[in-house]
């Protein structure tokens, strides 16, 4: 028993990407003029059209070449296709319909064929051309799937669908790294990005930004202040080459109606998303955004002690004012009782009454406190020897290095 032949179609479909083109590669042939073969090599290399004028040399000509080959397809960057069904037949061919779809590892997409009505007739060496383009959002394999539908004179109805595979890569690796802020006064965070490029050609960074959640204000710390306009620090030429890191770096500090709250930034935070655009160099332009960065705040245990005003430099065997900020940071109500101790090896001494009773203390609410120190010691002392005491676990919370001040001796008269 023979095996049913396939039936040959009338149409044929053909699907070519659409990318930039790149610059013609030149390969001179350089040899001495009295060498044996010199003459003649001279004279190809001057009938090769993909010499640069000027430059005999170059390794780059000044034609542009279409692209040979698939390619490579990056994430971020924007698929195009020209799909072409063409009548190859002498045949008329009628209601043809063409549906395009995009099929990745976690759903298929409809990119071209949907509300679009079937073409009536397609005559002879006639063609239904059409463009697509998709933002490549996934990564691994990437199936388009083409569909075509017709009927023939005798009113049969044929289909058959392509599919043509390809890989979406990974062009830029991105690396975070969180750090609080150690002057122990406000909730700042300062974020590390590494942005390393694993594409294997040169890329221009047109625009890193950090998009921040609606709980904090991000401010870029890249921009050197020029006279006239803003410069990034990496200078002028903004690119990078393969396998090249560039660091960016972003402060992020809580909103003043979330500090108004008096929100403790307590377990895991959003911080927000890092969005990346980036051309080739032909111009060709992908954009990235990472997925919500998250944080782990810091735990301050029970009681959060800060200093919201502190002077930078005091004049030695003078007095000076801080002001203490105490957050509970708990779920209970606090009794609290603060003491102040001199005994450490310390060049600031506290005045005042220790062992006053500061009272209770209800949870997320916070107490700010005017205390006195006299600086004895020159040079970059520390502020140390605050303990809160609560009153009804009789538990002593020790607050040391919360802040630096230098002291300098003033000679003059």
């Amino acid at each position: 028993m023979e095996g049913t032949k396939e039936k040959e179609h009338l149409l044929a479909l053909k699907v070519m990407r659409l990318t930039k083109p790149s610059l013609m590669p030149y390969h001179p042939l350089i040899s001495d003029t009295r060498d044996l073969q010199g003459e003649l090599l001279h004279g190809i290399q001057e009938s090769d059209i993909a010499q640069p004028s000027g430059v005999p040399y170059f390794g780059l000509g000044d034609l542009l070449t279409l692209p040979q080959n698939f390619g490579n397809i990056f994430l971020g960057e924007t698929f195009s296709s020209y799909i072409s069904v063409h009548n190859d037949s002498t045949q008329q061919c009628r209601d043809i319909t063409l549906k395009i779809d995009l099929q990745t590892t976690s759903q298929r997409l409809m990119l071209s064929g949907a509300d679009v009505p079937a073409t009536d007739e397609l005559g002879p060496d006639q063609s239904i051309d059409d463009v697509i383009h998709h933002e490549v959002k996934e990564l691994g394999t990437h199936i388009l799937v083409c569909a075509v539908s017709y009927t023939t004179n005798n009113y049969e109805k044929m289909a058959f669908r392509k599919f043509f595979k390809f890989q979406v890569l990974k062009p830029l690796d991105v690396k975070t790294k969180f750090y609080n802020a150690e002057d122990h006064v406000s909730d700042e965070v300062y974020l590390e990005a590494q942005i390393q490029n694993i594409t294997p050609g040169p890329i221009y960074m047109d625009h890193v930004s950090l998009e921040p959640s609606s709980q904090y204000l991000c401010t870029p710390l890249n921009n050197t202040e020029g006279k006239d306009q803003k410069e990034m620090v990496f200078g002028k030429v903004n690119y990078l080459n393969p396998m090249d890191i560039r660091q960016y770096l972003y402060c992020l500090v809580p909103k003043p109606e979330v500090i108004k709250q008096n929100k403790v930034m307590k377990g895991v935070t959003d911080i927000g998303k890092i969005d990346i655009v980036w051309k080739t160099n032909l111009g060709e332009r992908g954009r990235l955004q990472t997925s919500q960065l998250q944080r782990v705040a810091p735990g301050y245990g029970d009681i959060k002690v800060t200093l919201e005003e502190t002077p930078d430099s005091v004049v030695l065997e003078s007095s000076f004012n801080i002001i203490c900020r105490i957050t509970n940071c708990c779920e209970r109500t606090m009794d609290l009782t603060l003491t102040l101790q001199n005994n450490q090896p310390s060049g600031l001494l506290w005045t005042g009454i220790s062992g006053r009773q500061l009272g209770k203390l209800a949870p997320k609410e916070n107490l700010d406190l005017r205390l006195t120190l006299i600086a004895t010691i020159p040079g970059l002392q520390t502020i140390s020897g605050l303990r809160i005491t609560d009153n009804f676990l009789k538990r002593t919370y020790e607050h040391d290095e919360l802040a630096s001040v230098f002291i300098y001796n003033d000679s003059n008269p």
